[in-house]
This record gives structure tokens, sequence and C-alpha cells, in this order.
């Protein structure tokens, strides 16, 4: 050991080298070996010289195993393929090694961890869009020096545990020196504590150095931090002045244009067609509910007596007299509006399209996507996009508006009961596309928006906005020149019921007409989303819903019969009877609410001799011939 040894550095570096005893086999013994430690591996040449061109062993810390044999010499193994047998000069020299080692070995596993964690995260935050190299090179800058930190962070908690296990060490032999007596073996226990001491300085130092080594890295990116920082506060500055000039210059060429739009189109404005109705719906809302056997109806019609009207019996003289100008009305048309001159007919600005893009044909197996979201809220579920169809819901909401003639025709009835008829058809015309739409609209951004301007074409302009992220909620307003206000708030909440999928609606639809001031307000019904694990999809409305007229007190109770394989009628079915204050019966409306709605006159009611499903009399209601109140346009 008298050759010259190059100086080591701590433990807490990156790199140790040195001079150890390595065995080689029973003739030759124990070889001293030149050693350098350095990235988690331990390598090791004859001489210093060879460091440049042949390594004659490495092992990897990373998975590899330190044992102590004696107070000199030392084992590193990494599971049988390579195994190192090593003897230090002294056993301070020894516990260098030991130390460094075990700092080298933590520091390995970790980078190991933390390659395989962050293997499929770093790359994708590299890739860039447009100019955003920089911003790349800067988020990896700052993840390799968080990862540095890191790594002196754990140097300091290696050491710490060093530190602990050697102070242990010491306090037993100065414990054991205290307890003996003036011996010959005082001499070596005294030894024994000096080397242990010097152990201890060591592993402090090196503790003492990573501190050093971590505070100097702190601060040095400290400063190059609150540069970035600064940099960036004054660029957005620029940025914000940026926008500001180019929205006033937006707006200004926006004027200008519709000037000259408008211009354009009082010049040439005969070649346009009229606008294609959207589809309407209505979101889709359901609860659980069960298939029964066939129940009775609640009410029973019968046609009228055609000489009904000269009968003298006190009933029927009742009824005469209750009828008014607008019930001969009945008789001979529907309840229409008078047709409009053609003077009156607004001719659109621009074509619409006919048809939209065919859905495309993917196969989408939802029972692999929905088995582990049983119970759960329809919003926490993460969907495949296939499953959506290419609109917001916003937008989804927007097409209740499809049929608003019927809020037109409704703002000129004098009758608060015939208008109510016109509010029940809107209402339900609002499904009517329901049956062929299985996709989910897309759910829109807080704060998003969409506007429908049909104010040339049909007078009326509606807004929608997403108020609530969570739970989703969208407020909606349509305002009519014709005479009328619609607006709703609707929130949903839904649950996943394993065979369906149920959304059930939270939300009030208001209805105001300015001419009567009549006050109308309804709720949305629910809807069950059926064959969710096999089959295909298809959607059914069910329950109960009141339309109620707040400023006559009159009232529709409308019922949306859910399907059942035993049920005798049709599919889709619809009924309705629609009474006043006090409850007499003035209109019974029946159909589907996917094809059409017609309405009847009640013109005397009476308690049937039949009892219902609960033990009540159903009423039977005599009407006149059923009159079309809507019908579903033709899908496009």
């Amino acid at each position: 050991m008298s050759e010259p040894k190059s100086p080591t550095p701590t433990p807490a570096g990156d790199t140790y080298k040195g001079w150890v005893f390595k065995w080689t086999n029973y003739i030759k013994g124990y070889q001293r070996r030149w050693f350098v430690l350095s990235n988690g591996l331990l390598s090791y040449y004859r001489t210093q010289a060879e460091m440049g061109h042949t390594c004659r062993g490495t092992i990897n810390l990373a998975t590899a195993v330190i044992s102590v044999d004696d107070a000199c010499n030392f084992v590193i193994s990494n599971g049988g393929a390579q195994t190192y047998h090593l003897k230090a000069s002294s056993e301070v020299e020894r516990q260098r090694w030991i130390t460094a080692l075990e700092l080298a070995k933590a520091k390995a596993a970790r980078m190991q961890a933390e390659s395989d964690d962050s293997g499929d995260d770093f790359p994708s935050s590299s890739l860039s869009v447009g100019g955003g190299q920089g911003v790349g090179s800067q988020n990896s800058e700052v993840q390799s020096t968080l990862r540095t930190l890191g790594s002196k962070v754990e140097d300091l908690s290696t050491c710490n545990d060093l530190i602990s296990k050697h102070g242990s060490a010491l306090q037993r032999s100065l414990s054991e020196l205290d307890s003996l007596r003036l011996t010959g073996e005082a001499g070596d226990k005294i030894r024994q504590v000096t080397e242990r001491a010097t152990l201890f300085r060591i592993t402090s130092n090196a503790m003492i150095n990573a501190c050093r080594d971590f505070l100097a890295l702190a601060q040095t990116h400290s400063k190059r931090w609150q540069k970035a920082l600064q940099a960036e506060r004054e660029q957005r500055v620029r940025l914000e002045e940026a926008l500001e000039q180019l929205a006033k210059q937006h707006n200004h060429l926006e004027r200008a244009f519709r000037g000259a739009a408008q211009a354009h189109a009082i010049v040439d404005n005969t070649g346009a067609t009229g606008p294609r109705k959207g589809e309407a719906s209505d979101e889709d809302d359901d609860n659980e509910f069960f298939d029964a056997m066939e129940e009775a109806p609640e009410f029973i019609t019968v046609p009228a007596d055609p000489q009904f009207h000269k009968r003298s019996s006190s009933n029927a003289s009742g009824l005469n007299s209750d009828m008014c100008a607008d019930d001969q009305s009945l008789n001979e048309e529907p309840l229409t509006m008078n047709q409009e001159s053609p003077s009156q007919e607004l001719v659109p600005l621009k074509k619409r399209r006919t048809r939209i893009p065919d859905k495309p044909n993917y196969s989408l197996n939802l029972w692999s996507i929905m088995k582990n979201c049983i119970g759960k809220d329809l919003s926490k579920i993460p969907m495949p996009v296939n499953f959506n169809e290419p609109i917001s819901m916003l937008q989804r909401l927007s097409e209740d508006l499809e049929y608003h003639e019927l809020l037109d025709k409704a703002a000129k009835c004098h009758s608060s009961l015939e208008q109510m008829c016109y509010v029940v058809a809107f209402c339900v015309s609002a499904y009517s596309t329901t049956v062929y739409r299985t996709g989910k609209p897309f759910n829109p951004l807080l704060g998003e928006t969409f506007e429908l301007d049909r104010q040339r074409e049909s007078g009326y302009r509606s807004l929608c906005e997403q108020v609530s992220h969570h739970p989703p909620a969208a407020a909606h307003h349509a305002i009519s020149e014709r005479g009328w206000t619609l607006r709703q708030e609707i929130t949903v909440a839904s649950k996943f019921r394993g065979k369906y999928l149920s959304i059930m609606p939270l939300g009030t639809i208001h209805a105001i007409f300015e001419k009567s001031n009549n006050h109308y307000t309804w709720k949305k019904v629910t809807t069950t989303v059926h064959n969710i694990i096999v089959g295909k999809l298809w959607i059914d409305q069910s329950g109960e819903i009141d339309i109620v007229n707040h400023t006559t007190g009159d009232r529709c109770h409308l019922k949306f019969a859910p399907y059942s394989y035993f049920s005798r009628d049709v599919a889709r079915k619809v009924t309705g009877v629609v009474m006043d204050k006090a409850g007499k019966a003035h209109y019974v409306l029946s159909g589907t609410w996917d094809e059409k709605m017609e309405f009847s006159r009640v013109m005397q009611s009476s308690r049937g001799g039949e009892n219902g499903t609960e033990g009540k009399q159903k009423t039977v209601y005599q009407t006149l011939k059923a009159r079309e109140l809507w019908k579903r346009n033709p899908l496009p």
C-alpha cells in the first residue's frame, strides 16, 4: 500500500475511485485492482492506465446486494451471475467504500424507477404544436432540474440513515468502554472507539458536502427561474395588448362586413330556398322501472251523438251554454292560425344543407366499457368517441324548437284551453327524433354557448349556455317576435343499471305568451336506453308530467306509457286530458311521441261502471271527432 493513491472524492460525489484487493483464485488469492464507481456502475481495471481502453468487469448496483464479512472484507453480488469478494486496506477504508456503494445503489434504483414510471409521460410532454419546441425544451429542463434536486434530497436521506447507524454503533462502543475495568482489553476497546468515531466523522462530512451541493444547486436555479418568470410576465402583457388591438380590428371588420352583406342581400335574395328545420330532440331522461302487465286506461273516449246539441236535458243544455264561438271553429277546422298572406312570408338569405354525412358504421361493445360502471353517474363514465353524435348538448337542446310553429299558433289563440293543447303538442314534439338517435351529444365546456338565429325565417332567436360543469347544467332562452318566450334550465342525474341506462332530468321549462300573459311550466319525462349489454340499442320515454297554466289554473296531465311486451296498445303512446281550474275536462289528447298527436273536444263526461286496476272508476268522455294537432316532419 506504499504506492501513491489518487485522491478519492467524498461518498456524496458522483464518482468514487481507489485501489481495492479483489479475490481472483486460490493460487493467486487477493490481487490489487483499480475500482471506479460511477453512475450506479462499479467497474475495475488492473491499472489506472487501462481505464481508457480495457475494462475487466462491471456490475450494476441497482440490483446488487452489498454485504460485510469482517473488519476489512465485503462482498458485492447481483444474484449469482457476478460476485466480487473485495478487501480494503483498513476498516476505515472499507467503510468509505460501503458508504459510497450504498449511496450509488440508492441513486441507481431511483433512476431506474423514474425511467419506468415516466416512460409514457415525457415523450408526450415533449410533443409541440406549431412553435412549441421552446416550451418543450423548457419543460425538459425543468424536469431534469427537479430530478437532480430530488436525487440530492435522497442523498441527504441516505446519509442521515448512515449517521444514525454509525452513531448507534459508536454509542454501544462507548458504553462497553465505560463498563470495562482497567485490564489489558482497555487498549483494544479504545482503538475500536477511535475507529468508529472516525467513521462517524467521515459520514458526517459526506452529509455536510451533500447539503452544500443541494444548497448551491437550489440557489443557482432559483435565480434562473426568477428571470424566466419575469420574462413570461412581460411576454403575457405584450400578448394581451396585441390581443386587444386584434379584437378592435375584428369588431371594425365585422361591422363593415354586416353592412355589405345586408346591402347585397337586398339586391339579390330571390334564389334562396326555405330553411330546413333541425331535428327536434330532447335531453334523454330516465329512471328505473319494470315491465308490467297491461294497465287499464284512466279514461275512455266515445264519439258524441251528432244530435247532441239538440238535447233538452239540463246536462246537455249546460254544456251548450259553455260552448263559445271558438267551438264552432273546432268543428270546421283544427286549431290552426289564419293563413298568412304571401307578402308576409320571409325569404331566407342563404341556402341550408339538405343532408348530413352518413354515420360511420363502427362496431361498439358498450358492455366491455360499462361492465365496471354499474351504479355510477353517467358523467363519471368514460365513453369512446364513436358513441357520441357530432353535436354539442347545447345544440341538441336547441332542437326542441324544431316545431316552433306550434307556439306561434298558440300565441294567436283566444282561449287558454286551446292554447294549452298547442303547448302540450310542443312538449311532446321535442321527443320526435329520439327514437332514432342513440348517440350521446358531447358535453359542453363550462361557459360554452350555442346560438340559433332564425329571426328572418321564423321570427325567433335562441341562446344556450353551459352554466355548470359538475353536475352538467345548461340554461336555454328563446324569444320570438310572434309573441312567445321559452326558457329552461336543465341538469340531469343518470345511473347505469346494468341492462339499461337511466337519465333523470332535473329542471323546469317555462313558456310565456305576451298577448294573454299566460305562463306555462312543465318538466321533462324520463328516458331509458335499453340493450346496453347485448342487442341493438333502443330508446323509450316513460313517466307522467303536469303542464300547468299559472295564470288561469288550467292543467293537463300527460302520461307517456312505458313499453311493455304484454301490452296491446300502440308503442310509444301518449295520452292526456286538458282541464280547467275547476277540474272539468275540455279536451282529450292522444297519439305517440314519435309520430303525431290528436285532440278531441269533450262534450260530456261520466263515471263508468268498470273498475280500474286500483279499484277506481274510469272516466268516460264523449268527444267530437279527433283532429290532428301535430305530425312529425319527415327525417332528412
